[in-house]
C-alpha cells in the first residue's frame, strides 16, 4: 500500500499545473521545452549515477530562460533524489530529507507555486511514514492542515485531506478515513482553485466505495462516479479493477472477464495494484472451484478489502466453511497487525514519558540546588562558621543520598536488562514455534483431506502413501511440540537427537511431498541422485526432513521461475551424505554467506516469512555432527548443500 501511495503522488505532480507562463512549452508541465528535456532526464535518474549532472542542467536553463516553474521543479527533483538515497542513511539521512524539503517549501512560496509547497510536505511525510518515524508523520501532516487552514488555501485542503485519508487506508481503518474522503470530495465540489479542479477525484470514489459493505448499492454507486470522473490513463485502470471485482460479486462472470483482461494486459496495472494478477488468480479459482487447495495463498495479499471480497464470493459460489475459514484466518491477521500498531504507539509512548519525567527530574534538581545555594550565600553574610558546619552537613547528607540513587540506577538497569531478555526470549519462543510448525501441520492437513475423498478416488497405494506421510509428519510435529515446550533447555544447549536407521532416498522425497505444495506457480521440482541405489545409515531422520524442507521451503519462496532440484551424493565429501537444493532464484550475494544464517535476517523484506529457517537449519545440524552451507561458487541461483556424517559420533 505505501508504494501505491508513493506512485499515486509521484504521478500527480503531472497534474499540478497552475495557469500557462509566457514562453511555456507545449509539454505536461508547462515548462521551456529544453528545460523539460532536462527534467525527463533527472526524473529518469534519481537515486542514480547521472542525475547530479542532468538536475544541474536543469536548473542552468531554467535561470538562463527566467523560467521559474522549472527552478522550482529542480528542487522537486533534489528531494525526491535525496529521499530515494536517503533510505538507510539513519539520522544524517532524516536531516538530509529535512534540509531538501524546508528548501522546497521556500523556493514554491517564493515562485508562487503552493502546489509543490505542498508537495515537499507529501513526500516528505512519506519518507517518514515508510521509516516507521509515525510521530514525525503525523507532526508534518497536522502542520500542513493548519498551514491550510490559516491561510485558507483550498489546494492545502485537499491535499490534507487526501492524505489523511491514505494513511487510514493504508492501515485498513476505513472508518476513520471515510470522514476525510468525504471532505475532499466536497472541497472537489465546491473549490474555485483551478489546481484543485484539474485533479481527478476518481480514487477518492474508489476509497469510499471499499468503506461499504462489500457489493452494496453505495459500493456500486460510487464506482459510478468514479468511472464517470476519469481524467487519466491510471483512473481508468483502477475503475476497471473495481468492475471487475463487483461483477464477479453479482455474477456476471463474461462481464468481469472483460474488465480483468483489460487491467491484465496493460503492464502499468502492477504499479496500480502490486498484487493484482494474484488477485485475478484467486477470484477465478473460486470460479472453477480450485480455491478450495489455495487457502494459504489468499493471505499473500496484503489487502485487507481483497481477502475480504474473495471470502464473500466464496461464500456467494457456495464455499461457506471456506469462506469462514478465510474470515477467520483475517480476524486471526487483525489481530497480529493490532498488536505491532499498539507496540509500536507504546514504544513511542514510553520514549516520550521517559523523555517527560527526565526533563521534570532535571528541573527539579536544577530548581533544588539554585534554592540550596541561595539560602547558603544568605547565611553566610550572618555567620560564616555556622554556614560553614551546615554545608559541610548537607554535602555529606547530598553524597550518602547519591550513592542510593547510584545504586538504585544500577538495580534498574539490572532488571530492565532481565525485562528485555525476557522479552527477547519470549519473542523467539513464538517466531520459532510459528516458523517450525506450520509446515508438518500442513502436511497433515493436506494429507489427510486428500485420505477424507470419496472412494474410489485413491488407489489402495496412494492411501497407503498419504497415510505414510501423515505419520512421518506427526512424528516430525510431536518431535518440534517437544522442542517448544523443553525452548529453555534448547537455548542451553541441550537438544535430543534420536538416532535410528534412515534411507537417503526415502528422506528426500519425503521432504519433497511436504513442501511442493509451496511451489510457485510453473516452477518445477524434482529429485537427482547421483546413485539411484538405496542407501541406508545411521542418523536422525525426522531431524535430516526437517532441514531439507526448510531449504526446499526457502527455494519456493524465491524462485518464481524454472526449477528446483534436490540432490544427493556420497562423493562429494567422504564421509558424508551430501543433499544439496539448487533453484533458478536471484541468488544470494557471496558477502551475504553467513549472515542469512543468522537468527530473523531476511535478505528480501518483500518475502513472507520469519527469518529463522536457516538459523533453524544450522542449529540443528550442528547437534548432528553436520554442516550446512551456501555454495558461493554456484551462480545461476543459490545452491545450498547439508552434509550428514554417515558414520555419526553419538553424544
Amino acid at each position: 500500500m505505501r508504494k501505491i501511495l508513493l506512485i499515486i503522488l509521484l504521478v500527480s505532480t503531472a497534474l499540478l499545473l497552475p495557469g500557462r507562463k509566457a514562453g511555456a512549452q507545449d509539454n505536461p508541465y508547462e515548462i521551456d521545452n529544453t528545460c523539460y528535456t532536462y527534467f525527463q532526464r533527472a526524473e529518469a535518474l534519481i537515486g542514480k549515477d547521472g542525475f547530479r549532472a542532468a538536475n544541474d542542467l536543469l536548473l542552468k536553463n531554467a535561470l538562463a530562460t527566467g523560467d521559474s516553474k522549472a527552478e522550482t521543479l529542480y528542487y522537486v527533483e533534489e528531494l525526491k533524489n535525496i529521499i530515494r538515497t536517503s533510505r538507510n542513511s539513519g539520522a544524517a539521512g532524516d536531516q538530509a530529507v529535512e534540509a531538501a524539503y524546508r528548501k522546497l517549501k521556500t523556493v514554491a512560496r517564493e515562485k508562487g507555486y503552493p502546489q509543490y509547497y505542498y508537495y515537499a510536505y507529501q513526500l516528505t511525510q512519506n519518507y517518514f511514514y515508510s521509516h516507521g518515524q509515525f510521530n514525525k508523520t503525523v507532526a508534518l501532516t497536522q502542520e500542513m492542515l493548519n498551514t491550510a487552514l490559516e491561510e485558507k488555501d483550498e489546494y492545502g485542503l485537499w491535499t490534507s485531506e487526501k492524505y489523511l485519508a491514505s494513511l487510514y487506508i493504508d492501515q485498513s481503518d476505513f472508518v476513520s478515513a471515510k470522514p476525510h474522503i468525504l471532505n475532499a470530495l466536497r472541497l472537489f465540489d465546491t473549490s474555485t482553485d483551478e489546481t484543485v479542479r484539474r485533479q481527478s477525484p476518481t480514487r477518492l470514489y474508489c476509497d469510499l466505495a471499499d468503506t461499504y459493505p462489500i457489493g452494496t448499492d453505495s459500493v456500486h454507486i460510487n464506482v459510478e462516479k468514479a468511472r464517470e470522473a476519469s481524467k487519466q490513463h491510471f483512473d481508468s485502470l483502477r475503475v476497471h479493477y473495481y468492475l471487475a471485482r463487483l461483477d464477479a460479486l453479482d455474477g456476471d462472470f463474461d462481464s468481469y472477464r472483460e474488465h480483468r483482461d483489460y487491467c491484465l494486459r496493460d503492464a502499468r496495472f502492477l504499479q496500480l495494484r502490486s498484487y493484482g494478477d494474484r488477485f485475478f488468480s484467486l477470484m477465478d479459482s473460486c470460479i472453477d472451484g480450485s480455491i478450495l487447495n489455495r487457502k494459504e495463498e489468499i493471505f499473500t495479499i496484503p489487502a485487507i478489502r481483497e481477502i475480504k471480497v474473495i471470502a464473500n464470493f466464496c461464500e456467494r459460489l457456495g464455499y461457506k466453511e471456506f469462506a469462514f475459514e478465510v474470515e477467520k484466518g483475517l480476524v486471526n491477521r487483525f489481530e497480529k497487525a493490532i498488536s505491532r500498531v499498539n507496540q509500536s504507539k507504546l514504544s513511542e509512548l514510553d520514549v516520550t514519558m521517559g523523555k517527560a519525567v527526565l526533563d521534570a527530574e532535571l528541573t527539579d534538581t536544577k530548581e533544588m540546588v539554585s534554592k540550596i545555594m541561595h539560602f547558603l550565600l544568605l547565611i553566610l553574610t550572618v555567620l560564616f562558621a555556622a554556614i560553614a558546619f551546615t554545608m559541610w552537613m548537607h554535602i555529606r547528607t547530598l553524597h550518602k543520598h547519591e550513592e542510593q540513587d547510584r545504586r538504585r540506577i544500577e538495580e534498574l538497569k539490572e532488571a530492565n536488562e532481565k525485562v528485555r531478555l525476557a522479552d527477547a526470549a519470549k519473542t523467539r519462543f513464538v517466531q520459532n514455534m510459528s516458523h517450525e510448525v506450520r509446515t508438518p501441520l500442513n502436511a497433515i492437513v493436506g494429507f489427510s483431506q486428500l485420505l477424507s475423498l470419496p472412494d474410489g478416488s485413491l488407489s489402495p497405494e496412494e492411501k497407503d502413501e498419504f497415510a505414510s506421510h501423515i505419520i512421518n509428519n506427526t512424528k516430525m510435529l510431536t518431535m518440534l511440540l517437544d522442542d517448544i515446550l523443553n525452548a529453555s533447555d534448547m537455548d542451553k544447549g541441550n537438544y535430543s537427537i534420536n538416532y535410528e536407521e534412515g534411507e537417503k532416498d526415502f528422506m528426500a522425497q519425503a521432504a519433497i511431498s511436504s513442501s511442493e505444495h509451496r511451489l510457485q506457480p510453473g516452477v518445477q521440482l524434482r529429485y537427482v541422485p547421483e546413485d539411484p541405489q538405496p542407501f541406508t545409515f545411521t542418523t536422525d531422520p525426522r531431524r535430516v526432513q526437517q532441514i531439507l524442507i526448510n531449504l526446499i521451503t526457502n527455494a519456493c519462496k524465491h524462485t518464481s521461475e524454472g526449477e528446483i532440484v534436490v540432490g544427493s551424493s556420497l562423493s562429494e565429501k567422504p564421509g558424508y551424505l551430501a543433499y544439496s537444493v539448487t533453484d533458478t532464484g536471484p541468488g544470494i550475494p557471496p558477502e551475504q554467506a553467513e549472515v542469512i544464517f543468522e537468527r530473523f535476517t531476511k535478505l528480501n523484506e518483500f518475502v513472507q516469512g520469519t527469518g529463522l529457517g536457516l538459523s533453524i537449519c544450522r542449529d540443528i545440524a550442528s547437534r548432528m555432527g553436520a554442516e550446512v552451507y551456501l555454495d558461493t561458487t554456484y551462480t545461476g541461483g543459490s545452491r545450498f548443500v547439508f552434509l550428514v556424517p554417515v558414520n555419526p559420533t553419538k553424544n
